[in-house]
């Protein structure tokens, strides 16, 4: 791996416009700067780009979106480390939300993910802890491939418009704080007095608005991106480091419902 001493990392993206890759790149240009090293953007969509701006990386690092053969080929043998690789303990997050959900008293689950990119350990995690409590994971709702809140609408109003009511999931668990938004704004606007519980992943800077009050896991993105870099930089790997954990934002959309005593503070229906 490079040392300490380089200048320009290249931070790789197919899109720095998605929120989550924005909160990313925030946190990688201030530890770089704290670092002496500076960060040159490469947009992983236009491969031509991509390979003209590879000369002048010392590092390069992969935030999101896919990588292909040929941006890898670009980099070639200059240290290259993908935030994906970095493995959070996805099976307690799930956990842990399942846990919270069944606390909440709801009986029938759903999981909402983007098509093609689903966290198997965290969809595990989920359906083992529910299993654990003689329940399990009724509906699977596949959103479509942008990452958009807008596919997280059109997957849970679909479903809301197919299911019955009394056979309709209570609590739903989102891949990404975008879907859980969409599947909110499909409850309120499918309107029938229908609730639904719902949980993201990521607690982006959205989800504490008070048009969501979204309750989410919050990934510990500081640390995250210290270990890649400490990996980048300085060939340094802490496998099991507090990188990987991190910790439920409780906010009121797990509820599902009116909370007694809290005017507005349902996560679904009452706010328009």
């Amino acid at each position: 791996m490079y040392n300490n001493t380089c200048k320009t990392v290249g931070v790789l993206s197919d899109d720095f416009s998605h929120p989550h890759t924005a909160a990313l790149l925030n946190e990688v240009n201030r530890q770089l700067n704290q670092r002496g090293c500076a960060a040159l953007l490469v947009d992983t969509s236009t491969e031509n780009r991509a390979k003209q701006l590879a000369p002048l990386l010392s590092a390069a690092l992969h935030l999101s979106g896919p990588l292909s053969a040929a941006c890898r080929a670009a980099v070639g043998q200059k240290p290259l480390v993908t935030l994906a690789a970095l493995q959070l303990d996805g099976f307690r997050a799930g956990a842990e939300v399942a846990q919270l959900l069944l606390a909440e008293g709801h009986r029938r689950f759903g999981y909402l993910q983007q098509a093609g990119c689903a966290d198997s350990a965290r969809i595990d995690g989920f359906s083992s802890a529910l299993a654990a409590a003689d329940k399990h994971l009724d509906q699977t709702l596949i959103a479509g491939s942008r990452r958009d809140r807008e596919s997280g609408y059109q997957a849970t109003m679909a479903y809301l418009k197919r299911a019955r009511a009394s056979e309709r999931i209570q609590a739903l668990f989102c891949d990404s704080d975008l879907l859980a938004f969409g599947a909110l704004q499909a409850v309120r606007d499918f309107g029938q007095g229908a609730h639904l519980a719902v949980v993201g992943f990521g607690d982006s800077e959205e989800a504490a608005a008070s048009t969501w009050h979204l309750t989410s896991w919050a990934q510990p993105v500081a640390l995250q991106i210290t270990e890649a870099l400490n990996r980048l930089l300085l060939n340094r790997t802490e496998r099991d480091g507090a990188w990987r954990h991190g910790a439920l934002q409780l906010r009121h959309s797990h509820h599902g419902k009116a909370v007694l005593g809290e005017m507005g503070q349902c996560g679904c229906a009452i706010r328009h």
